[in-house]
């Protein structure tokens, strides 16, 4: 089989389209729909059934796409490490950040990233879903409390506390103010928030639940943001998020939750080698978080 036909092939399958494939990989598009006619032409088999808007696999198709996938991507990591020395940062590099993340510090990390490193092509994507490094054409993933997943591999760079704030001109709950049922504040809570959300936060001098009373409900932690700057009530948020506000006296700071620190890793397909570009990326975010970068086990 012709290597750079069956890589097409699986490019093709990995994205589902000629035009994502095309889009992803910056490969035209007739090159690879004439690539993948060639492989099929080769073997004597239809690999992919192709309709007026979609397209799919056929069982060979699928087979085929499951047993070479993951070689050739370790193929093409080993060739690039070799030509590139292992050391020297360049080609395409697709990332994929959770929106909030991705709003908050990675145009930033983005900015910076772009002017130490010239020639590799950076792409951040902000999205929430779930998305699959090798399936979605991504060279790593951030994942906030990663579920285990034998597929993939990686380190956490990140940890964030929620912190909850108000504008300062309200007073925060005393404990002469507590209730038997927690003490109620006037909040801004997430759109699918439960009514019955009890917030237990933890301070200097005290350990206080807070009953958040929904006087407005957002669907994004910046609008909540926004309207706690606004005066609207307090709200539960990432430190991240907040920080610089409290810093600055635009919110104040009422307490900790209680639960541990979430966790924000950096992963990607354990099929891949980690390449120079990846290596050099995580150096960029890391240098982003010099106060809550975790060091990585031995």
């Amino acid at each position: 089989m012709d290597l750079q036909a069956l890589t097409d092939f699986n490019l093709v399958a990995a994205h589902g389209g000629f035009g994502r494939a095309s889009r992803a990989s910056g490969r035209a598009k007739a090159t690879l729909s004439r690539r993948v006619a060639e492989l099929e032409q080769s073997l004597g088999v239809r690999l992919i059934e192709r309709g007026s808007q979609s397209l799919r696999l056929t069982d060979e198709g699928r087979a085929l796409h499951e047993r070479t996938s993951g070689p050739l991507s370790d193929i093409a990591e080993a060739g690039e490490a070799v030509v590139l020395g292992a050391s020297t940062p360049r080609g395409r590099l697709r990332v994929s950040a959770p929106v909030l993340l991705a709003h908050v510090a990675f145009g930033r990390i983005g900015a910076r990233f772009a002017r130490a490193y010239p020639d590799v092509q950076l792409e951040i994507v902000a999205e929430d879903r779930l998305v699959d490094p090798v399936e979605d054409g991504y060279d790593l993933v951030i994942r906030i409390n990663p579920s285990p997943d034998e597929r993939l591999v990686g380190r956490r760079f990140l940890s964030d506390e929620l912190l909850v704030v108000a504008h300062p001109d309200r007073q925060p709950p005393t404990t002469a103010a507590r209730d038997p049922d927690g003490v109620s504040v006037d909040a801004v809570l997430m759109s699918q928030t439960p009514p019955d959300t009890l917030w237990h936060i933890r301070n200097e001098s005290e350990e206080i639940t807070l009953r958040p009373r929904a006087v407005l409900r957002l669907s994004s932690m910046l609008m909540m943001r926004d309207a706690v700057l606004a005066g609207a009530g307090a709200a539960l948020l990432p430190k991240l998020l907040v920080d610089d506000d409290i810093a600055a006296g635009r919110l104040a700071y009422w307490g900790t939750d209680a639960r541990p620190p979430v966790e924000i890793w950096a992963l990607q397909s354990s099929r891949r080698l980690v390449g120079a570009k990846v290596r050099a990326f995580l150096d960029v975010v890391e240098q982003a978080f010099p106060n809550r970068v975790f060091v990585p086990p031995a």
